[in-house]
């Protein structure tokens, strides 16, 4: 069968997953009540990277909904995004970037999405999205970049991805594109399997504009032998790539499991990017989120295995403000700089906060 007709036999109903997984009959209620408010969809693919037999696996916790979902401490919109809306699907929180959410349906759905408010959701018609996006574009040329999200755009039909193309390419003051996925590491058969897909990914790499995919590895245990070809096949058509890791309680918590993957992801040619501290969001805050202060000794920790390649990567929460890296430790406090931020008048500030040793977030910056 070919790629859309495998994504009709996702695990989407508590009832297909007791046929892979045990699923407690005291939980069952619950769980049909959280995928009800927020959808569950496996590939069969991921599913089999996971140790069915280990009930604390990275694999299955990212992707089988919990009782630790019915926790609405948190927000669902942790970092802004509908302030910075400006239309339908266009955020422009940064003066030179544009973010682009194109469709809210992936090939898989993470129990961590901090798009929980929207994923899932039936789509607009996505030709009359992307031209209205456009002209928005047009009119601001300040934007030279813009990230193409979702939900997932892979997970589109080629000519859809085509038309998106085509118009994004067009705005003159537009220098590159990125695509920020899962599907190499959910579902790489998509990319594995459409040659047309890396035709076209080519065609616009090598003549319009450079393209990038920016991927979401977070265990090594992701990185398997079909993900890896479906990365170097997307490298061969020009197109960099880049990957974002969320640290995650029980997923990369500990520094071999980090460094390992980072690792693992230099060596394929994959650039680490970003490490995010997971975000504060309903339904995912109590079970995924780790302090600031353990997170960044994780991290650090990591880095200290690691060489220059491995370490180019940034430690950043995604606040309201901006985007903030982690610095580290000083005199007793924790050290913080804006990456991005929202007032332009704070980009690249760097400033001091006193964090407790439970405080997962920045709250209130000063």
């Amino acid at each position: 069968m070919n790629w859309k007709e495998e994504l009709q036999y996702n695990i989407s109903s508590i009832d297909e997953l007791k046929q892979y997984v045990t699923v407690a009959p005291a939980e069952e209620e619950s769980l049909r009540q959280i995928i009800a408010l927020h959808p569950m969809s496996i590939t069969r693919y991921y599913l089999s990277l996971a140790n069915k037999e280990d009930p604390a696996d990275p694999i299955a916790k990212m992707s089988i909904p919990s009782l630790w979902e019915m926790d609405q401490e948190g927000s669902y919109d942790t970092g802004g995004e509908l302030k910075s809306t400006i239309v339908n699907g266009l955020q422009h929180k940064y003066p030179s970037t544009a973010l682009v959410t194109i469709t809210n349906q992936c090939s898989s759905y993470c129990r961590y999405c901090f798009r929980k408010r929207i994923v899932g959701l039936p789509d607009e018609d996505i030709k009359d999205k992307i031209r209205e996006i456009a002209r928005h574009i047009r009119a601001r040329p300040q934007i030279y970049n813009v990230l193409v999200s979702g939900g997932d755009p892979l997970i589109l039909d080629n000519d859809l991805i085509r038309f998106i193309l085509q118009e994004l390419a067009g705005i003159e003051t537009l220098e590159y594109i990125r695509f920020g996925t899962k599907i190499p590491v959910v579902f790489p058969q998509r990319l594995l399997e459409d040659d047309e897909l890396m035709a076209l990914l080519a065609e616009f790499s090598e003549k319009r504009k450079q393209l990038y995919v920016v991927t979401h590895f977070n265990h090594p245990r992701e990185l398997a032998p079909a993900a890896v070809a479906a990365v170097q096949r997307v490298k061969k058509t020009g197109v960099v790539v880049n990957n974002q890791t969320v640290l995650m309680r029980g997923i990369n918590d500990d520094p071999e499991v980090l460094s390992g993957l980072l690792r693992g992801l230099v060596k394929i040619g994959v650039n680490p990017y970003y490490v995010f501290q997971c975000r504060p969001v309903k339904r995912v805050k109590a079970n995924f989120q780790l302090p600031l202060q353990e997170g960044c000794r994780i991290v650090e920790q990591a880095k200290s295995a690691l060489d220059g390649h491995a370490k180019r990567f940034k430690y950043v929460l995604s606040h309201e403000a901006g985007k903030i890296e982690i610095l580290g430790f000083l005199n007793g406090a924790m050290l913080f700089k804006y990456h991005q931020a929202e007032d332009v008048h704070k980009q690249d500030q760097v400033f001091l906060r006193q964090v407790g040793s439970a405080d997962t977030w920045l709250q209130d910056l000063p």
